[in-house]
């Protein structure tokens, strides 16, 4: 399956990934060189309402555009990045993660792990394509990204602003149990203020697909932050102590990583939890 990452902060953090290292945390790298999940990999980086996006449909470890990601000097309170293994639609630009979209002058991004085999059977958008939300490629997971950003238009349409965490993080819940329905639905979401996760099952690395799908890092506020593991590299530091929050498929590296039990669904501001 795919690997998911990200971070929350309240204070800008310098997240430096090395893709082709990355991709091997939760699979094995190949007898050719490739990582574990060869298909694609992608990154988003808030900066205000926008964010800026790099993702590729080759394998990190044979990429002279990954290079660009790991030497720029990205400074984000919110990052989120995925490695693709395909499962669903062709190994495709359109089909590589994390999948971006506005709505209410925001940028939202979303980046799934698991296989929904049935969604765009069981929950069709509609034929005639309307807004707010319609799909370019061929993957469950930006089918169902879809169907999250038309469940939460109302909020973000009728608000004429960024609506409360608490209301965004009802409506991510009501589709979190909907997505479970369906198959594996680990997810990472964010509009560029808040951070949201759902954890369920993954394909562990003896093959099984199993919880916990997604683990959780929660740092008390720092001065500095730091944390080091092959194909990551995180600073962050401030006058001001700030807390900041970390998500992986599989804990990256030593700390105080809890395995988020199936059904989770967490929400983050500036790093700290929303409950």
């Amino acid at each position: 399956m795919c690997e998911l990452f990200a971070v929350s902060s309240a204070r800008p953090a310098r997240v430096r990934l090395r893709f082709a290292e990355f991709a091997t945390h939760g699979a094995p790298r190949q007898p050719d060189g490739a990582a574990g999940n060869p298909d694609g990999w992608g990154a988003a980086y808030f900066d205000g309402v926008d964010a800026h996006v790099l993702r590729e449909p080759v394998p990190a470890v044979r990429s002279a555009f990954a290079h660009v990601l790991e030497d720029h000097d990205f400074h984000s309170r919110l990052v989120l990045a995925h490695v693709r293994r395909a499962s669903r639609g062709p190994i495709a630009l359109a089909n590589t993660q994390p999948f971006v979209r506005e709505l209410g002058g925001r940028v939202h991004v979303f980046a799934h792990n698991g296989d929904l085999p049935e969604v765009q059977a069981r929950w069709p958008l509609p034929p005639d394509g309307s807004l707010p939300a319609r799909a370019v490629g061929q993957t469950d997971s930006e089918h169902a990204f879809c169907q999250l950003l038309r469940m939460l238009a109302p909020l973000w349409l009728a608000a004429g602003g960024p609506p409360d965490p608490r209301d965004r993080l009802r409506v991510v819940r009501e589709f979190a149990a909907r997505m479970r329905e369906l198959g594996p639905a680990n997810f990472l979401y964010s509009d560029g203020e808040c951070l949201f996760a759902h954890a369920d099952r993954r394909r562990h690395s003896d093959g099984l697909v199993r919880e916990p799908g997604l683990h959780l890092w929660l740092r008390a506020a720092a001065h500095a932050h730091e944390h080091e593991v092959a194909g990551l590299q995180l600073r962050a530091s401030h006058a001001q102590a700030h807390p900041l929050a970390m998500l992986a498929s599989v804990p990256l590296g030593g700390g105080d990583w809890q395995a988020l039990p199936r059904g989770s669904v967490v929400g983050l501001l500036d790093g700290t939890s929303l409950e």
